[in-house]
């Protein structure tokens, strides 16, 4: 018996499944897998942790995905999930991290700029969007300090955010908030993070805010997929491509759009026959759910 007992633990441990990980291609144990509890993609620990401990250390913390960029269910590593895979450093750092973000990106709150202070301060507007373009005073409530919502120095009352840049009050001396063509760093127009162009054409993507926009005007591109805007206007030819690659970018864009929609022309017969069917089986399935109520004596009572 004793024999047979130790030929099937062989056995247990021969069939052992290995699961292979999709990061680094090697096969690991079930106990050495991690399973995103959002979207229940599986990895190996080891992976898992590196490229948390990655995207903290490059200040991607916002919203940590899932590694798979085709994950259907687009997940995300929760809060409590980086606490246990990452050590006490680098956890301090991604929760200081996140909520610098979350506070950079929420246009009803903003760090008071005093020295020393770093107090969340509450910004006054009438809309979210307004807390971006239009300068509002705001008070912090620990240090009294009274500043401007957009440039955050000392209220400046009826100057712009400009003029306080050129009379030298900020320390950020240089980088005009109504910038000029000529400069090389610029203020992303929705969230007025500095953005430096060295090089490459003049459609610019804001890293912070995924806003588009011309590096010229600082005309918003976020609607303008074939670049219409360099065709004419004070920005004309100055995109930075050759004419060959923008007729090609927009051979690109057109071929898409017809390619769904000459799907969308060859799939709307199906569409139309198949419809009547799906709203006989919706009324079927309503009438019979009607019927059985009917026939139900609690449901007649409760009337």
């Amino acid at each position: 018996m004793a024999t047979f007992s130790t030929s099937m633990t062989v056995v247990d441990l021969a069939i052992d499944p290995l699961i292979t990980c999709r990061l680094c291609l090697s096969e690991y144990a079930p106990h050495d897998m991690y399973t995103l509890q959002d979207c229940g993609c599986l990895y190996c620990k080891e992976c898992v942790q590196q490229y948390v401990m990655v995207m903290i250390y490059e200040g991607n913390v916002v919203s940590i995905t899932c590694p798979d960029a085709q994950c259907r269910k687009q997940g995300k590593i929760l809060f409590s999930e980086v606490k246990t895979l990452v050590d006490e450093k680098h956890f301090a750092r991604y929760r200081k991290l996140k909520f610098q973000k979350e506070v950079d990106l929420d246009p009803d709150r903003t760090f008071c700029p005093e020295a020393g202070c770093e107090t969340v301060c509450h910004v006054c507007s009438t809309s979210s969007s307004q807390a971006f373009s239009k300068p509002t005073p705001v008070d912090c409530p620990k240090c009294k300090l009274q500043f401007c919502s957009v440039c955050k120095s000392k209220w400046h009352h009826t100057k712009s955010c400009n003029d306080v840049v050129m009379s030298g009050r900020l320390e950020d001396q240089g980088i005009p908030f109504t910038s000029e063509a000529e400069s090389n760093i610029k203020r992303c127009p929705v969230c007025h993070v500095p953005i430096e162009r060295n090089d490459g054409c003049a459609q610019m993507m804001c890293k912070r805010c995924k806003h588009v926009f011309c590096w010229y005007c600082l005309t918003s591109l976020d609607d303008d997929f074939l670049l219409r805007h360099y065709d004419k206007g004070p920005c004309k030819n100055k995109l930075g491509h050759s004419r060959a690659s923008v007729i090609w970018h927009r051979t690109q864009v057109i071929g898409i759009f017809a390619g769904f929609g000459v799907l969308l022309l060859v799939a709307s017969p199906f569409l139309l026959l198949a419809a009547p069917c799906i709203l006989c089986c919706k009324c079927s399935k309503v009438s019979k759910c009607c019927s059985d109520d009917d026939d139900d004596p609690v449901a007649a009572n409760s009337g």
